[in-house]
């Protein structure tokens, strides 16, 4: 579908967002970690209500709506898969941030989710998770690793991964029903995001 210059209605009911695609084809020069007592914890055949709860702390702000959309059924399915990575950024004893790795496509490695709790942004968190994602993703024998964001992720999101190490390569318009109409998010989170009823 091309959309035409200018402006373009969004139902009311719906979101719609700007995703920016962003890829690297070769390992960048590592960053050094910023000062943490941050670590990294493998999370091996998530429990569904571990990982329903640090998905909602992480990505509530921010409209992630997929998962929390999915039965267990389908949850368990995808996060259990095999070529699937599910790490927990874990800082003064507790989960505050979780990296999802998908290998399932031979040569590639997409981050499929990545973020860290609101009292972590801005900490160094978010850059020690980055690099332990690297590590890992190109320990593997990939030929790429790549994200996708969008405008409802936080203002810096892209040139944070632009520092990391990527560069975009695609952008596409997403709409969906706004999940804070249909009881998926609470009314109040993703401030950001006018609703529209």
């Amino acid at each position: 579908m091309i959309l035409p210059d200018g402006y373009s209605d969004v139902p009311a009911g719906k979101i719609a967002a700007v995703v920016t695609h962003l890829e690297m084809t070769a390992p960048p020069a590592r960053r050094d970690d910023p000062p943490g007592a941050w670590t990294l914890r493998k999370v091996d055949t998530p429990a569904l209500p571990w990982y329903r709860d640090i998905f909602r702390r992480v990505g509530e702000d921010w409209l992630w709506f997929s998962r929390a959309r999915m039965n267990d059924t389908e949850l368990a399915a995808v996060i259990r898969a095999p070529g699937i990575e599910v790490y927990a950024l874990v800082a003064d004893g507790r989960d505050e941030g979780l990296l999802e790795l998908d290998f399932r496509e031979p040569g590639q490695c997409e981050l499929t989710y990545f973020g860290v709790t609101a009292p972590l942004i801005g900490t160094g968190a978010a850059r020690f998770l980055m690099n332990r994602a690297l590590e890992r993703a190109w320990s593997r024998d990939v030929r790429r690793v790549w994200v996708h964001t969008c405008t409802f992720d936080h203002p810096s999101a892209v040139a944070f991964y632009q520092r990391s190490g990527f560069r975009p390569f695609r952008r596409q318009i997403e709409i969906a029903d706004d999940p804070r109409l249909d009881g998926t998010a609470p009314r109040d989170a993703a401030k950001h995001v006018p609703i529209i009823e």
